[in-house]
């Protein structure tokens, strides 16, 4: 079978959790800034580890120590490095490189946002190593917690292609139509706290949802190539990223839903 083939096989039996999260409840459930901030509140960690798997990719397919040595696929080297540019060295709304991540804290800061427990949880992995530690030091909602152990399971398996494929098909946001224009419509409400998320919202689909997600697509295909148990282990892996991401805006949905019930009884 083709990787033309392959790649149409995997967008097709994943359609359905694609289609789950596109749909999901928690972006009707956004209706004002609080909300707005639980939601930023859990993403971040997606927003950071998605850094993470970036980077262990471009670990596995190029040499990142010295002495350098040629290392892998030179079309596979290009493909990463081109997509670690972007992610790690993009601009603001006034031109200043920074890294998605980076812009991300910045859209928090404004919104108002807590950063305490991904700044605390950075903190405590840096000094440590342990993603255990860091998850026992801070006050982070769970289901984002559990997406970033699931991310780091993947990035332990040292397989390429599966950091590859979770990369490519189950990292994309899938920002839905709606929750732009929730987004857009608060911006108009607030546009003090939420400009830097909407131009964040819009950078990432101009950028990941176009560029990035082609050459994601070739550099995955490339892994693969025609290695049959490859392609089912990249299915498998990718229909798991996607579980991840449901459980994840299931936790926010949650979060929203419980602040909501606490307002009515305060």
């Amino acid at each position: 079978m083709s990787t033309n083939h392959q790649i149409e096989r995997i967008q097709k039996a994943i359609e359905p959790l694609r289609q789950e999260i596109i749909h999901h409840k928690v972006y009707g459930a956004i209706k004002d800034l609080e909300d707005l901030q639980l939601f930023m509140e859990s993403h971040v960690f997606a927003v950071w580890d998605f850094m993470s798997l970036l980077k262990a990719l471009q670990n596995q397919l190029t040499c990142t120590t010295v002495p350098w040595f040629p290392k892998g696929d030179p079309d596979s080297r290009f493909l990463i490095n081109e997509i670690v540019n972007g992610e790690e060295s993009d601009v603001d709304e006034f031109g200043n490189r920074m890294s998605h991540y980076e812009l991300y804290l910045q859209a928090m800061k404004q919104c108002g946002a807590d950063l305490s427990p991904i700044e605390k949880y950075l903190e405590v992995l840096q000094q440590t190593g342990e993603l255990d530690q860091a998850r026992n030091a801070v006050n982070a909602p769970k289901a984002a917690l559990d997406f970033v152990q699931f991310t780091f399971d993947i990035i332990s398996s040292q397989k390429a292609h599966l950091q590859a494929a979770v990369f490519t098909f189950g990292r994309e946001d899938l920002i839905p139509g709606m929750f732009l224009s929730i987004v857009k419509d608060m911006r108009e409400r607030f546009p003090e706290q939420v400009s830097i998320f909407n131009y964040y919202l819009e950078r990432h689909i101009e950028v990941d949802g176009d560029h990035h997600s082609h050459l994601a697509l070739q550099m995955t295909a490339n892994l693969c190539g025609e290695d049959e148990q490859k392609w089912k282990e990249v299915e498998v892996a990718t229909v798991q990223s996607l579980q991840q991401r449901i459980a994840l805006w299931d936790g926010v949905h949650k979060e929203i839903l419980k602040k909501k019930q606490q307002s009515l009884l305060a």
